[in-house]
C-alpha cells in the first residue's frame, strides 16, 4: 500500500502544533462551558451568590442654629415716580431742549411747539376785548347822560312846584281883592271897574297855577322816562361787561395755549424716555401723546415683585428683601418691602399679587427696566432646633414587615397596634402643643418677675380649664373656639406686661400665629432599639429650604434622625428569566 505522504515524526523532537492542537482542544470547550454555567447560575439563583445584609441608613443629627425662610419672587425695578410729560396742544415740535439722561428742574422748558398760530389768534382775540371796552365805555358815558338829565328834571320839577306855590300865594290874594271889591260894590262904594279888574286879576292867578301844575306834571314824567333810559343803558352796560368777561376769558385761554407751547418738566428729575423728534407734528386730540418720561429720584428706586398665591400670605410690609440682577453678577442688594397691593391678576391660570419693595439706590447703579430676582425674608430664627429636610421626606420603604410605620410607644412588630392619639388642650389636635411651645418660649425669653410668673400661671390655669372644655362639635367649631380662647390668653398676657415685653411678645406671637396659621406637622424617623426606624410626629415652624424649625415635639439636639438609606426591594424576578 501507498503511505500517505507527509512529515514523519523522528525520535527524540518535541510534539508539533499538528500533533497537540487535538489533546487541548477539548479542554477548552470545558471551561468555556463551566464558566457559562456558572454565570447563568448566579444569574438565575442571585439568592445563592450573595449572602442577605442588613440595610443601611444615611443619619443626619438634630442641632441649633439660624433659619431665615424667604419667599422667592422676580419684578421689575423702575423709579419710585414716573411722570409722563404729554402735550395739550397740537402742533409741529419746532425745538427739543432737553434729550436722554438729561437732568431737568421742575418748570424747565424741554421742548417747544410752533406758536405762531396762536399768537395770530391771541392778538385777534385782544382786538376784540379793546373793542368790548371802549363799547363798555360809551355805555357808562351814556348812564352818565341820563343821571345828568335826570338831574336836570328834578330841578325842572322843583322850580315847578315853587311856581305852583307862588301861584298858589297869589290867587289867594285875588281872591281876596275880588271878594273885597264884590263888597264894595254891593254897597255902592267901588266902582265897577275895580270889581272887573279884580276879578281879570283872580282869573289870571288861576291860569297861572294850572301852568305850573302842568310844568310839574311834565317833569315827573319826563324823570319817569329818564328812569327807564337810564334802566336800559345799566342793562346795556350788563351786557357789554358780560361779552367782556368773555373777551377777557377767550385771551387768556388762548394766553394759556400759548404758554402751553412751552412743553415744561412738571418735576426734577431724569429724562429715561424721549418720545419726539425735531420737525415731528405733535397730534393731541383725544388724549395727550407722551412726549417725554422722567424719572423723579433714580436714588430711590421700586421694584414690583409678582408673588405667588401660596407666597403672598406671608408677605408684609416691613420685610426684608435681597435681590440680584443679572447687571452685576455676584452682587446682592438690600430692599423693604413697602406694600403688598391687593389686586390680583391671572397669568397662565396663576393667581399673583403685586408686592412694593423700596429699595435704595445712591450711586444710581439700578437703572429703570431691570429684572430683579428677589428673595423676601418672611422669617428669621437665630437660633432654632433644626431637622434636615430630608427627614421630613424619607419614609420606610413598602416592605410586607413595615407596611405601617410603628410610632413611638408602639410595641416593634404588631403592626396592628396603634398607639392611642395625643389629648391636647382644646381639642384643636396640634394647637395645644403649640400654645404649650408658645408659653414655654414666652417664659425664656421675657424675663418676667415674680409677680408676673404667678398672674402668668393663673391666666394658663384658666386658659387649661377652657381648653379641656372645647371637645364637644365638629372640627370647625372647636378650631374657632381655640382661636378664640386664645386670643383671650394672649390679650389677658399682654395686659401684664411693661412696654418692652409687649414689644418681644407681640414678636413671638406674631411667629406662632404665623406657624399656627399653617397647621403644618411633620413626621420623621429614628431608629429604635430593634433597629427599625421608628416614626415621630413633630411640629414644624419656619424652614429655609434646607432644614426646617422643630417647634415642638420628643426630639432633642444631637438625636439622629434617618434621611435616606434602608432596605431595597429587589426589582428582578425571582424566576429563570428566559424560560429556562
Amino acid at each position: 500500500m501507498e503511505k500517505p505522504q507527509g512529515r514523519a515524526s523522528q525520535p527524540g523532537r518535541p510534539p508539533t502544533d499538528e500533533s497537540t492542537g487535538p489533546v487541548r482542544r477539548p479542554f477548552l470547550i470545558a471551561f468555556v462551558l463551566l464558566a457559562v454555567l456558572a454565570a447563568a447560575s448566579v444569574y438565575v439563583f442571585p439568592d445563592l451568590a450573595s449572602a442577605p445584609a442588613e440595610p443601611t441608613y444615611r443619619l443626619a443629627k438634630i442641632d441649633r442654629g439660624p433659619i431665615v425662610a424667604t419667599v422667592n419672587a422676580s419684578g421689575a425695578i423702575n423709579p419710585t415716580t414716573t411722570v409722563i410729560v404729554g402735550s395739550q396742544l397740537s402742533g409741529q415740535v419746532v425745538e427739543i431742549l432737553a434729550d436722554y439722561n438729561s437732568a431737568v428742574q421742575a418748570g424747565q422748558v424741554v421742548a417747544r411747539l410752533n406758536s405762531d398760530q396762536i399768537r395770530a389768534r391771541l392778538d385777534a382775540a385782544r382786538a376784540d376785548l379793546d373793542q368790548i371796552r371802549a363799547q363798555r365805555q360809551v355805555q357808562e358815558a351814556q348812564i352818565e347822560k341820563v343821571h345828568a338829565e335826570i338831574e336836570r328834571a328834578r330841578a325842572t320839577q322843583s322850580d315847578a312846584e315853587a311856581q305852583i306855590a307862588r301861584n298858589e300865594a297869589l290867587l289867594a290874594e285875588a281872591e281876596r281883592v275880588l271878594n273885597r271889591q264884590t263888597e264894595l260894590r254891593a254897597r255902592g262904594v267901588a266902582a265897577e271897574a275895580a270889581l272887573e279888574t279884580a276879578r281879570a286879576q283872580r282869573d289870571a292867578q288861576s291860569a297861572s297855577l294850572e301852568s305850573a301844575r302842568a310844568q310839574l306834571a311834565s317833569a315827573r314824567a319826563q324823570q319817569l322816562g329818564l328812569r327807564a333810559d337810564l334802566q336800559v343803558a345799566q342793562a346795556q352796560v350788563k351786557s357789554v361787561s358780560a361779552q367782556l368777561a368773555q373777551r377777557e376769558a377767550q385771551v387768556r385761554q388762548i394766553e394759556v395755549d400759548l404758554r402751553n407751547t412751552d412743553i415744561r418738566s412738571p418735576v426734577s428729575g431724569v429724562v429715561i424716555q424721549r418720545n419726539i423728534e425735531l420737525g415731528a407734528t405733535v397730534a393731541a386730540s383725544l388724549q395727550a401723546p407722551t412726549l417725554f418720561l422722567i424719572a423723579d429720584d433714580l436714588r430711590q428706586m421700586e421694584i414690583a415683585a409678582q408673588v405667588d398665591e401660596a407666597d403672598v400670605g406671608r408677605v408684609r410690609p416691613g420685610q426684608r428683601v435681597s435681590f440680584t440682577v443679572n447687571a452685576y453678577p455676584g452682587r446682592t442688594f438690600e430692599g423693604t418691602v413697602k406694600q403688598v397691593r391687593l389686586g390680583s391678576q391671572t397669568v397662565q391660570n396663576v393667581v399673583i399679587y403685586t408686592a412694593i419693595v423700596s429699595v435704595e439706590n445712591p450711586r444710581a447703579e439700578l437703572l429703570p427696566g431691570m429684572t430683579a430676582n428677589l428673595r423676601i425674608e418672611t422669617e428669621r430664627r437665630e437660633d432654632a432646633l433644626r431637622v434636615p429636610n430630608a427627614a421630613l421626606r424619607w419614609r420606610p420603604p413598602a416592605l410586607a414587615s413595615e407596611a405601617q410605620p410603628q410610632t413611638p410607644g408602639q410595641p416593634p412588630g404588631d403592626p396592628t397596634r396603634q398607639a392611642p392619639p395625643q389629648v391636647r388642650p382644646g381639642g384643636g389636635g396640634s394647637g395645644g402643643a403649640n400654645v404649650q411651645a408658645f408659653v414655654s418660649e414666652l417664659r425664656s425669653e421675657l424675663s418676667l418677675t415674680s409677680g408676673q410668673q404667678e398672674e402668668l400661671d393663673a391666666i394658663l390655669a384658666d386658659a387649661r380649664k377652657s381648653f379641656a372644655g372645647n371637645g364637644e362639635g365638629d372640627a370647625a367649631v372647636r378650631r374657632e373656639r381655640f382661636r378664640a380662647m386664645r386670643a383671650d390668653m394672649e390679650q389677658r398676657i399682654a395686659a401684664i406686661l411693661t412696654l418692652e415685653q409687649r414689644v418681644r411678645f407681640e414678636d413671638i406671637r406674631a411667629r406662632y400665629a404665623n406657624a399656627g396659621a399653617a397647621g403644618q406637622t411633620g413626621r420623621v424617623f429614628v431608629l429604635g432599639r430593634n433597629g427599625n426606624p421608628e416614626g415621630v410626629t413633630i411640629r414644624i415652624g419656619a424652614s429655609d429650604g434646607g432644614v426646617t424649625e422643630i417647634i415642638s415635639g420628643p426630639l432633642e439636639v444631637g438625636r439622629e434622625v434617618i434621611v435616606a438609606g434602608g432596605p431595597r426591594a429587589d426589582a428582578r424576578p425571582s424566576g429563570p428569566r428566559f424560560g429556562f
